[in-house]
């Protein structure tokens, strides 16, 4: 007898219930902005129905009309946010392209405020209940793991301390039966799957023969039962594991990193343009003539010291710094040392604040660095380092920063010791691996900290 799904009537619902706060929105907005909830003039019906179209089109392009088992609430919240976000460009670029100047921005703005929260809120609450609600066996999947070996334990593992997910062990199906864990062989799966109302298999892709998986296929697919296939990737360490198709041929790329894709680059970019921006114009704009002032009465020589190091790609770009040493032929050579007598008096200061950095912001405008990434060092230290370090090319996998984690978690200044660089490198390459917009923010925060009350590498 085939089982009732009220979960294909998800869809209808989310998208009505999300179009019912979005309207609610444009009225309330009706009323604060123009004291009517009605439309206001003949021009606001086509916003509405702009609006509501664009939603129901980003509501499906950004597939919110699923909720996977397997993603955590977080992930819930940042595919929200995308859709809202992806939505109110397009409302925006509806309004510039078209010159429609006459729409307040104060009624979108309060139209956007209260469909966001409101939105945002009910899904929220509706996925803690959902997961709630499968913690008490209801809209619960009954699973079935072909390959007892440690993913298919480790699998099992992972539905008993995950209730929530809704997915109900059944049993362990393997070529070897003599394992009390074990409840058939390769050949029971069928019979099982059918009595007992199996509704994904699992296959172990390491403890089974093609001929196996192939057979378990067509029996999943004659059957309308989900079947998923799992290897042993825990040794990549990599999170970000992709699957990419070279015509009918699966590939996993195992070194696929969030600024691989295009959307998070693009956001990544914007981000870098308006914070230099700001930092620009409004210290930049003041503070370059006034150092570059005490810079040229303390010593002869030019404000800015403009070094080639490497970027992403391992290509190279001129990077900025304020001149803090004296003019000498080893600058591109020796590292700056504790009480190294190159240092100007207002070098010092500068090392001791970080204000001697300001200036790459310049290149953060450039597109030659992003706000956060890992730092770039000298050509030489590179050179020295890359031999003795694995994998600390991946570093140049992204644009350097002007800040970074290394330097958010304390590593500034001389690298003198190999451990030092070497912890430099190990927070660069998580940085690498896990970067979010959200990560950026957490750093530029530790980096002020950093530079506020943890000075002591900082000369």
């Amino acid at each position: 007898m085939q089982k009732k799904r009220i979960s294909k009537f998800f869809p209808a619902i989310f998208l009505f219930i999300d179009l019912l706060f979005l309207n609610i929105g444009f009225i309330v907005a009706n009323f604060i902005r123009f004291n009517t909830f009605w439309f206001e003039g003949d021009r606001y019906p086509f916003l509405f129905a702009f609006l509501n179209v664009a939603w129901v089109v980003i509501f499906f392009v950004t597939k919110l009309d699923k909720v996977e088992r397997e993603k955590s609430v977080v992930d819930y919240i940042s595919q929200i946010l995308l859709g809202l976000t992806i939505n109110l460009a397009v409302v925006f670029a509806m309004w510039a392209s078209t010159r429609a100047y006459f729409y307040s921005r104060e009624h979108l703005f309060y139209t956007y405020l209260i469909f966001s929260v409101f939105v945002v809120g009910w899904r929220v609450g509706f996925i803690n209940i959902l997961r709630f609600y499968r913690t008490k066996g209801y809209n619960v999947r009954n699973v079935a793991i072909v390959g007892y070996g440690p993913i298919g334990r480790s699998l099992k593992r992972h539905f008993l301390q995950n209730p929530e997910m809704g997915y109900i062990f059944k049993g362990f199906f393997d070529h070897k039966t003599d394992h009390p864990s074990v409840t058939g062989g390769i050949d029971d799966v069928e019979s099982y799957s059918k009595s007992n109302g199996i509704d994904v298999i699992f296959c172990c892709l390491p403890k089974l023969y093609d001929e196996d998986v192939k057979k378990l296929v067509d029996f999943a697919e004659n059957n309308l039962i989900k079947i998923k296939l799992l290897s042993d990737f825990s040794k990549v360490s990599n999170k970000n594991l992709q699957i990419q198709r070279y015509g009918n041929i699966p590939v996993l790329d195992v070194g696929n990193i969030p600024l691989d894709r295009m959307y998070n680059r693009v956001l990544k970019r914007a981000f870098d343009i308006v914070f230099s921006s700001l930092v620009m114009i409004f210290i930049l704009s003041w503070l370059v003539p006034l150092i570059g002032l005490l810079i040229k009465l303390e010593s002869p020589g030019p404000v800015f010291f403009i070094q080639n190091r490497h970027g992403r790609g391992n290509q190279f770009f001129p990077c900025w710094k304020f001149r803090s040493m004296v003019v000498n032929k080893e600058s591109d050579t020796k590292q700056a040392t504790k009480n190294d007598t190159r240092i100007t008096k207002i070098g010092a200061i500068l090392r001791k604040t970080s204000l001697d950095e300001l200036p790459q912001f310049i290149n953060v405008f450039l597109g030659n660095m992003s706000v956060v990434g890992p730092r770039p060092h000298p050509i030489k230290l590179n050179e020295e380092f890359k031999p003795k370090i694995d994998r600390f090319i991946q570093r140049h996998a992204v644009k350097p920063g002007v800040t970074g984690l290394a330097q958010a978690k304390g590593y500034r200044g001389e690298t003198a010791r190999f451990s030092e660089m070497y912890g430099r490198v190990k927070l660069d390459r998580f940085y690498v691996k896990n970067w979010s917009l959200w990560f950026d923010v957490k750093i530029i925060v530790l980096t002020v900290y950093s530079i506020v009350f943890d000075r002591e590498n900082a000369y």
